[in-house]
């Protein structure tokens, strides 16, 4: 019987290697919404499903400390600038807010507060209740009182100038009113379209024939970020403001002060803001929001709660990534009904199979839904969802629920409403591509079953195919400009690029193909194409290892391995070596910082295949990969490894494995015979790995030890 699927298991019960297991799949899952939500204004889940993984994340590592480092996701909010900007940094990041789901969660907030600032019962506190507009995040930067720099919120640290655009925005003064105005003053706010306007502008796409805006989230995000300003300018952007950066002086003591400042300043701020005294009074003004939110101009997705005092606010700081003193109340998903017309199956660049319902068209929130995510053969196991095995009949009538204007999903059957006949659904065993390539379910390092099936094609499965060239040129692999989703999906039709070797062989087939003659190329495009390609004829290691598209080794996981190995040739020969189940090469592998058993079997999987094989062979005659930088190699322990282990008293854990990542040294997790050095905290007496240590002969060091060894006394 296969073991127990993590990501079912509640946090209190999961074992050590469950919760890594699960917290590392996490990470990749939540940064790749990221991704998609903050650089590409197209999110794949609801607003309720991320914030359900943040939850759980976030639950792990206070269960599981020792998961938590520099790289994890509660320091971090959004994600990187995409790079078609310059990039700005923050004086003062732009973090995100803790959610509160249930009236409770707002009991519990006030409860917290009272308790950390020491209050009494009967002392007072105020907050301020602000709608939650769904925009963007912007940050804009006046000096002198005027408009300097306009930034987005990127990762929170640093994010992309887009002042030329901020610029044609009405709701946006060029030059701050009134007097006194501090010398340096960046005000925080959210970027949106109305309702009214967006529907405006998806009638006039649809008389031009072109294709139509999702929601208005994401078409003012994607109006604000062009690269041609005057696209911004017709396109009907405001802006509302409601916080605040970095500020030379503050010219009000409380967040209720400030929004009337703000407004005194020329900016609009939104009149659904109301000061509360206690959680019924926060509670009863989101009740009163709710009920109006049909009938606002804009989307909102629930009530912000900031504590009023700005000295109070100081004084509670912040937690990771959010401040102690704000909460997010956000409103129940939008529900409706209809009916399933069909179950289709969608293949993405990792081979993982995702059914979509297709449904009755129907409206939630003003929004016409024709699909549904059914996420997994075990989801649509659990719902008992059922289609009609008759062309043109109705399968099952479904509940289904949209937030965060993504895809919606499908919440229950409405079993009374069932037509007679219809059978479970029977998941593929095939791919549904044109080889039928046999589905397998996946096994994770732990040996659990995992909830998605694959196909077991990879490069042999034509979706994959056109999904992993699509990978391989986006910008944090290989990075060719002109060569896109559009531009891939039409050669690889054409059979003009089927593999990623093709790409550097395109100019040279080029007087057959004659690219130059296609309708929307030109010579200066095609030249320009040709151009980008011969410039990605030298690639980093680990861009070259992460453009491979190997399921489990994303960016962070390509640069260890980089650092790990230094030359292609030392990395290629491990993981062949892996790939014919060499034990040592495994365990020298398994001593790298950061990789694991899921990394490892992934590396084994991918170049046991031949065709897998023969793909890298023929794009490595193309390209020159150059060797990883090198840290100092004059140290004593460059190229040693090392494991720390207990509480160090000068420096974090983090903070330790950063320093012999410096020196040349290879941190790693786990004592092998392969550790060079032990560096054990004063409170580390007998542990496993000191046992383990010292049976292996490694040598077993005080922190102060090594200092000294290292030169850093």
């Amino acid at each position: 019987m296969a073991a127990r699927d993590a990501s079912k298991i509640s946090v209190d019960d999961l074992t050590n290697k469950q919760a890594k297991t699960e917290h590392a799949r996490l990470q990749v899952e939540i940064t790749e919404h990221d991704k998609r939500y903050y650089q590409n204004d197209a999110p794949t889940v609801s607003d309720a499903e991320y914030d359900a993984l943040r939850k759980r994340y976030s639950d792990i590592e206070q269960h599981f400390p020792d998961l938590r480092t520099l790289e994890s996701l509660t320091l971090k909010v959004g994600a990187a600038p995409t790079g078609r900007f310059a990039k700005v940094r923050h004086a003062v990041p732009m973090l995100s807010l803790d959610n509160a789901f249930s009236e409770e969660d707002v009991t519990k907030f006030v409860e917290r507060i009272r308790r950390f600032l020491k209050l009494a019962e009967d002392e007072p506190l105020a907050f301020t209740a602000e709608a939650k507009i769904d925009g963007l995040s912007m940050s804009l930067r006046y000096e002198a009182g005027a408009l300097a720099v306009a930034a987005t919120r990127g990762d929170g640290a640093e994010g992309e100038d887009v002042t030329p655009n901020i610029k044609t925005l009405k709701d946006v003064p060029q030059r701050l009113k009134g007097k006194s105005i501090p010398a340096i003053c960046e005000v925080r706010g959210e970027v949106y379209m109305t309702k009214p306007d967006f529907l405006a502008l998806n009638k006039r796409q649809a008389e031009a024939g072109k294709e139509l805006y999702i929601n208005p989230r994401n078409t003012a995000a994607g109006s604000l970020r062009q690269k041609d300003a005057g696209i911004t300018a017709s396109r009907p952007l405001h802006f509302f403001a409601y916080a605040w950066g970095q500020m030379s002086e503050m010219p009000a003591d409380t967040q209720s002060g400030m929004l009337k400042w703000f407004a005194k300043c020329g900016f609009i701020t939104n009149p659904l803001t109301k000061v509360c005294r206690s959680a019924e009074e926060l509670l009863a003004f989101h009740r009163e929001i709710g009920l109006a939110r049909a009938k606002l101009d804009y989307d909102i997705d629930g009530v912000v709660y900031k504590v009023d005092r700005l000295d109070w606010q100081e004084r509670l700081g912040f937690v990771s990534r959010s401040p102690r003193w704000a909460v997010a109340h956000k409103f129940p998903a939008e529900k409706a009904t209809t009916v399933v017309r069909d179950i289709v199956i969608q293949v993405g660049r990792t081979g993982a199979l995702t059914p979509i319902a297709k449904l009755e068209p129907v409206t939630v929130g003003g929004v016409v839904v024709q699909n549904a995510t059914l996420h997994n053969a075990d989801e649509i196991a659990r719902l008992d969802v059922r289609i009609s095995e008759t062309p043109g009949k109705p399968g099952d009538t479904v509940v289904i629920q949209r937030a965060g204007d993504v895809i919606p999903q499908v919440l229950e059957v409405v079993l009374e409403k069932r037509p007679k006949g219809l059978k479970p659904y029977a998941f593929p065993k095939t791919c549904p591509c044109p080889l039928k390539t046999p589905v397998v379910r996946e096994i994770n390092s732990a040996g659990e079953e995992g909830v998605r099936f694959r196909c077991s094609g990879e490069f042999a499965c034509p979706f994959q195919k056109t999904e992993h060239l699509k990978h391989f040129v986006s910008r944090r692999a290989f990075d060719i400009d002109g060569l896109g989703e559009k531009q891939i999906d039409y050669f690889f039709e054409q059979g003009w690029i089927k593999e990623p070797a093709d790409i550097f062989t395109l100019e040279a087939r080029n007087a057959k193909l004659k690219l130059e003659e296609i309708d929307g190329y030109g010579d200066t495009s095609v030249r320009n194409l040709f151009a980008a390609i011969r410039t990605r004829r030298e690639i980093s290691l680990e861009r070259f290892i992460y453009a491979l598209g190997i399921r489990h080794v994303g960016e962070t996981t390509a640069y260890e391995l980089s650092r790990g190995y230094g030359t292609w040739t030392a990395f290629h020969d491990a993981a062949l070596a892996v790939a014919k189940g060499d034990e040592a090469v495994r365990a020298e592998m398994d001593a790298l910082d950061q990789i694991g058993d899921t990394v490892i079997d992934a590396l084994g999987a991918y170049f046991k295949e031949t065709h897998n094989r023969g793909i890298v062979e023929r794009l490595t005659a193309q390209v020159k990969i150059l060797d990883a930088d090198r840290p100092a190699s004059n140290s004593a322990v460059t190229g040693k490894t090392v494991v720390f282990t207990g509480a160090l008293e000068k420096m974090t854990r983090d903070e330790a494995k950063a320093m012999a990542k410096r020196l040349g040294a290879k941190p790693s997790g786990s004592v092998s015979a392969k550790t060079d050095y032990l560096v054990a905290g004063p409170d580390v007496q007998t542990s496993s790995k000191l046992v383990k240590a010292r049976e292996a002969g490694v040598t077993v060091l005080t922190e102060d030890e090594w200092f000294e060894l290292v030169g850093k006394k």
